[in-house]
């Protein structure tokens, strides 16, 4: 149940990122505006701008956006990630630990089995 909780909480966590970072990246600003102006620019003069490249370029340039938003929400919720981690490991060595002491005693333990 706890996995379950921990893998819903980074789904949203990265849906909620990845919204808010589509909102800002839609938003103008002056290199948006330098971008386009150069394209029409070009196209007007008739040299013909390289789309495909300029594409991967801006791809490139929000994908880094994305992972430098993305190291700081991970930076937050890494203090809860790692509690819950360390908790589950407590739980898995405390159940081995019964299980060790169990082992060839006439009290039987269905997760020991």
């Amino acid at each position: 149940m706890k996995k379950y909780l921990i893998t819903l909480t980074i789904i949203l966590a990265t849906l909620w990122f990845s919204l808010t970072s589509f909102m800002h990246s839609v938003k103008a600003n002056e290199y948006n505006k330098a971008v386009v102006g150069h394209v029409i620019q070009s196209t007007v003069n008739g040299t013909n701008v390289d789309v495909s490249k300029l594409m991967e370029q801006e791809l490139e340039k929000i994908a880094h956006q994305f992972a430098l938003e993305s190291i700081s929400i991970i930076q937050q919720y890494l203090p809860t990630i790692l509690d819950g981690v360390l908790a589950e490991m407590r739980l898995k060595a405390d159940s081995e630990y019964k299980c060790a002491l169990l082992k060839g005693s006439k009290i039987e333990d269905k997760e020991c089995e």
